[in-house]
């Protein structure tokens, strides 16, 4: 692969457009990820008490994490739907729809009822919000990567994914906030319901910055030469089966450690941890919160720094640093967790989630988009990102949770499990190939044949006068 290799499409960027594309998109990714920050925080703080309180420490967490999960399970299904839409119509409308439908979900949540009848609705509200959310970071990764400088792709494909760690520093700035300023009762009377109201000022904010974005240009060349395809997921599963496969198992360590160490971490200290230090009082709620805080900022910096290093040394070196990273970090961490000291708590969280989920993040938003062929590029990533984001994300609460429990609070688990998701991801970047530099105008994927016809029926398209690839 040549890193020099220049885009006729990107090598000379509308500077206007490129800073609107990162704009938009870490406004967007700010909201999906306040969304989800303040439902993770919610479930491990809150939910359990309003909504399933009949259900014991261990019971209430589980049912609380397994609405949170709900959210990753419709991930997959938003990014079949709306892919193939981004694939088909342009990456702006898909913008556009998913943000509205997330900031929809989030909002109608603040004003649940309590008990058994609002704990149906949040579930139903969650999925929505999972559906919304199936192809927001993508659309904002893919738009990105396909304006950027070739040469510089790694840098700004991870700048919108500083709205990420905005978003979940707002949702933890607002859960520290009402930790201070409201009792545990006002809390749960009716605090909780703040933070989800005021998300109506992010999604007002991003639709009104989307409307003046203009469409990517890669896509306009794309329908301009009348190489559209009409069923683009159809098109990713029978001719890119292995960069699928390989971007799912990527996505293992770094969003089911990033979900590990913001939200999982929190459950853990408040309900485990305590009881090592419940005769000093100390609030094991506000230290988490307080260093998921600190590790959010500085991932602010990491995030963008790792995906400039990726641009000089390659998209997988640095993916696979940042994996073996985790797997080495993960019994430190997790013992430095388990003793709920404040400082030790933050450098745990800090190094899990800023340098390790977030080394792997940098180099992940171009990669991703090189991958695959500019025919479903949009789904082939929406697809995978989703797909992994289940398979790890939703599924690291709940089974995290559940193996604390049958451990009866040892940390040595959640370090075991780290290092499992670690491992998986080692093997996707074996699956994979190095793409910096890459045109994102070529047609076929980057591994693999990318044929998405048989040859019979490309002749007997062409026989016909209608493009090889359109069907």
């Amino acid at each position: 692969m040549n890193p020099d290799a220049t885009d006729s499409n990107t090598s000379t960027p509308d500077a206007s457009q490129l800073r609107r594309a990162i704009f938009t998109g870490a406004v967007g990714s700010a909201l999906e990820y306040y969304d989800f920050a303040i439902y993770g925080l919610a479930s491990a703080l809150v939910f359990g008490h309003i909504f399933f309180p009949s259900l014991g420490t261990t019971g209430a967490l589980l049912a609380s994490f397994a609405t949170y999960g709900a959210g990753f399970l419709a991930r997959p299904f938003g990014g079949l739907f709306f892919g193939s839409l981004g694939d088909r119509k342009g990456r702006k409308l898909v913008l556009l729809l998913t943000i509205g439908l997330m900031g929809l979900a989030t909002t109608l949540i603040g004003l649940l009822p309590t008990g058994g009848v609002g704990a149906v609705l949040l579930v139903l509200l969650r999925l929505l919000q999972g559906f919304g959310a199936g192809a927001e970071q993508t659309g904002a990764a893919t738009l990105m990567a396909e304006l950027a400088p070739p040469k510089r792709r790694g840098f700004y494909s991870a700048l919108p994914f500083i709205g990420v760690f905005t978003g979940l520093a707002l949702a933890t700035i607002t859960f520290r906030v009402m930790q201070e300023v409201l009792t545990q009762e006002e809390i749960l009377a009716w605090g909780w319901r703040l933070p989800f109201l005021s998300s109506i000022v992010l999604i007002v904010m991003a639709i009104w910055i989307r409307l003046k974005l203009k469409e990517s240009p890669v896509f306009k060349d794309l329908a301009q030469s009348k190489n559209v395809i009409q069923s683009p997921m159809r098109a990713v599963l029978r001719g890119a089966r292995r960069p699928l496969l390989a971007t799912s198992l990527m996505r293992m360590a770094e969003t089911g450690c990033s979900t590990l160490y913001t939200t999982v971490a929190i459950a853990f200290l408040t309900g485990y941890a305590m009881k090592q230090g419940a005769a000093s009082g100390a609030n094991f709620g506000t230290i988490g919160t307080n260093a998921v805080l600190l590790a959010s900022i500085a991932s602010v910096i990491t995030t963008p720094l790792f995906g400039a290093l990726s641009d000089r040394v390659g998209r997988l070196v640095v993916y696979r640093a940042g994996a073996i990273f985790t797997a080495l970090w993960a019994f430190p961490a997790w013992w430095m967790i388990d003793t709920g000291n404040p400082v030790l708590v933050c450098i745990a969280i800090t190094g899990g989630f800023a340098i390790g989920a977030n080394s792997m993040l940098g180099a992940q938003c171009a990669h991703f988009t090189e991958l695959f062929g500019n025919r479903y590029r949009y789904s082939g990533v929406a697809l995978s990102r989703e797909v992994g984001a289940m398979l790890s994300g939703g599924i690291a609460p709940i089974l995290g949770i559940f193996l604390v429990g049958m451990t009866g609070g040892s940390f040595w688990v959640l370090a075991a499990y780290t290092i499992v998701l670690a491992i998986l991801t080692l093997i996707g970047t074996l699956l994979s190939i190095e793409t910096r530099g890459r045109s994102l105008t070529d047609l076929e994927d980057a591994i693999g044949s990318g044929a998405v016809l048989s040859e019979n029926e490309r002749r007997s398209q062409q026989q016909v006068g209608v493009p090889a690839i359109d069907y």
